[in-house]
């Protein structure tokens, strides 16, 4: 396909800098790039026209962190009561089994979730590599590709096991060189920088308590080297910070500092627990945040001071996180999720729908380096989604159709295009079977409790 007509979309929430709110109005399409909205411009020949009058139109949302394999083990019973260190300490071992079967078919899964409900863009942190295993970014990559996301990889990695004082078993862990030469070569071989890119590729050593100071410092440098961004948890939970103290005498982001791990080519999955002074070093350095409030409550680590950040001029997209510290990859989830936390942390007033739905879009483009995605203006990447207004859960609220978005939910997509490409038609992908998909990834996660003596 080459061109594409929405016509007449009943409701369109551009995104873009003058954040436009436009009613029956048309985007037109061409070759993955939004050329004209508004008036038709008189162009006779669409290769698709899609009537939108029943429709909200909004930029495909953009997901900031994720660990797509861990839907093979959510909804995990021995999960309740734990929070992130006792919660990691039991599925390592489980996770210890993974092949490449489980991470194609879990990386689909969890895209397919994505895009089902408007997420046209995902980042992943993929950081176990069970012995042997040296292939899962290359799977995820393929796996991407083929449901149609657009996609940023990110290279994770753990090299300090419990035996040496971090958390993860050896079982899980790599030796830090094995990690930098295949990050280089996953970088070289994956990454595309120019604007419009399909994959991408960043450089993710897991978090403090999983790396050596070396891998840390040396995957920085070797990732500016390469011109490709960075990522790490930090500041997730008291337990973190309580290990930062004891190992390195400081707390997370004042480490994360001294390593040389803060500036504009960093985004930071939670940033839960920061004093005003990590704030602060935030800002001035333009280091990002992904904000996954869902996970941030499951795990009970506490709630993000996003409300400051974003007064700060930190840059906050927002993370579904791991299936399993989350139990669904619903992006519109994390939109109201964020919106009710923001208000319960810091007050009735604290965010609104509109500023919930920035963060879901511009918000996480920018915590990915990009700013041709995240907004629907001409010359943007046309990542659109759309949802049908007249489905029951949206009656009573046609005075405010982006706000009911938001609050009213559940959401599934009826239309999805990712630069250009139709990836999901009439609430269904267009590049799988559902129950095709399904029925594999219940053979690979029984596989994987088995093998851990689970099943």
């Amino acid at each position: 396909m080459t061109s594409l007509l929405i016509r007449d979309a009943a409701y369109i929430l551009t995104m873009d800098e003058d954040r436009r709110e436009l009613v029956d109005t048309s985007i037109e399409v061409h070759d993955g790039w939004i050329t004209n909205i508004g008036s038709e411009t008189g162009a006779k020949e669409f290769d698709m026209v899609i009537d939108g009058s029943e429709m909200l139109v909004l930029p495909g949302f953009v997901n900031v962190h994720h660990h797509l394999y861990q839907n093979l083990t959510r909804g995990f019973p021995e999960s309740e009561g734990r929070t992130l260190f006792p919660w990691l300490r039991m599925l390592y071992p489980v996770w210890s089994g993974l092949d490449e079967e489980c991470i194609h078919v879990s990386t689909q899964v969890g895209l397919a979730e994505l895009l089902l409900t408007g997420c046209t863009t995902s980042s992943d942190h993929l950081y176990v590599f069970p012995k042997g295993e040296r292939h899962f970014i290359d799977v995820e990559v393929a796996a991407a590709t083929e449901i149609g996301a657009r996609f940023h990889a990110t290279r994770g990695s753990m090299d300090l096991s419990v035996e040496s004082g971090g958390l993860p078993p050896a079982s899980v862990t790599q030796e830090c060189d094995e990690i930098l030469d295949d990050s280089e070569r996953v970088v070289r071989q994956y990454n595309d920088p120019e604007p419009g890119a399909l994959t991408r590729v960043a450089v993710a050593p897991c978090s403090p308590f999983s790396v050596t100071r070396r891998l840390m410092e040396e995957s920085a440098t070797l990732a500016r080297r390469l011109g490709v961004r960075l990522h790490t948890h930090i500041a997730e939970t008291l337990d973190e910070e309580r290990y930062c103290e004891e190992a390195f005498g400081c707390p997370p982001i004042e480490l994360l500092e001294r390593m040389g791990w803060l500036g504009d080519d960093v985004w930071l999955a939670h940033c839960v627990h920061l004093a005003d002074d990590d704030i602060q070093r935030l800002s001035s350095t333009r280091t990002a945040v992904a904000h996954c409030p869902t996970s941030n409550m499951l795990l009970g680590s506490g709630m993000a001071r996003i409300v400051d950040l974003l007064r700060a001029e930190v840059a906050v997209g927002l993370g579904v996180d791991g299936s399993a510290s989350n139990d669904s990859g619903y992006f519109p989830g994390e939109i109201k999720q964020s919106l009710l936390m923001a208000r319960t942390r810091d007050g009735v007033d604290a965010m609104t729908a509109r500023q919930a739905l920035w963060l879901a879009t511009r918000g996480g483009a920018a915590a990915l380096g990009r700013d041709d995605i995240g907004h629907l203006c001409r010359g943007a990447c046309a990542d659109i989604s759309m949802f049908r207004l007249d489905r029951i859960q949206y009656t009573g609220a046609e005075r405010d159709p982006a706000g009911a978005f938001v609050l009213c939910g559940p959401a599934r997509a009826s239309h999805v295009f990712v630069h250009g490409r139709q990836v999901v038609r009439d609430g269904q992908l267009t590049s799988l079977q559902e129950d095709d998909l399904a029925r594999r990834h219940r053979q690979a996660s029984s596989r994987l409790l088995r093998r851990a003596g689970l099943s």
